[in-house]
């Protein structure tokens, strides 16, 4: 254990860690305040934490209206979107992110299923058959995935509460997980 360059000792230690905190914690609301609840500010704006700790841990689960969100900040930017797979509840916290076509994509660890940051899309790798010699493209499956609209102020990240006017096939998990209280990230 003791062997492994210091690089991969503390990439193992993050992992750890970050693994410690979806597991261990997961029926805990993650947020501001040391009791671990969201802080709701009077413009509707839902306080999430300080930017800086958000940028070192890179990704944080909060509740937000009760249903859980990750948090990711990933090349410069924040995003935000429900911590459950569109596809089959699968914990997007645990995911791999990776550039897929040009765009940062959250991959789940369940199934694969590749989800961009930036606009909640599912992209599949698929060919035309038409084509004389098909090559795979990625494509967009359509906004399968809730956002979440993040704002940075102060030196505090924000999320707005979600706009249930408009549904996504990840409102299912987002309710599931929400009225089990199972909000654990094993399968």
């Amino acid at each position: 254990f003791f062997d492994i360059p210091i690089d991969q000792f503390w990439i193992f230690i993050s992992g750890f860690l970050n693994y410690f905190l979806c597991v261990c914690f997961k029926d805990v609301d993650l947020g501001s305040s040391s009791t671990g609840t969201v802080e709701k500010e009077p413009d509707g704006l839902i306080l999430i934490g300080k930017e800086d700790d958000i940028k070192k841990s890179r990704r944080v689960t909060a509740k937000v209206d009760g249903r859980e969100i990750v948090v990711f900040y990933h090349e410069g930017k924040f995003h935000a979107m429900d911590s459950r797979c569109y596809h089959e509840g699968g914990p997007l916290p645990l995911g791999e992110i990776e550039d897929i076509d040009g765009q940062a994509c959250i991959v789940c660890p369940w199934h694969k299923f590749v989800i961009t940051l930036e606009t909640g899309e599912g992209l599949y790798e698929g060919i035309n058959p038409l084509e004389p010699s098909p090559t795979p493209k990625w494509q967009s499956k359509g906004v399968k995935q809730r956002i979440h609209k993040v704002t940075t102020n102060n030196g505090n990240v924000y999320v707005s509460p979600p706009d249930l006017s408009v549904s996504f096939d990840s409102d299912y998990f987002a309710e599931k997980y929400k009225k089990s209280g199972d909000l654990g990230m094993e399968k």
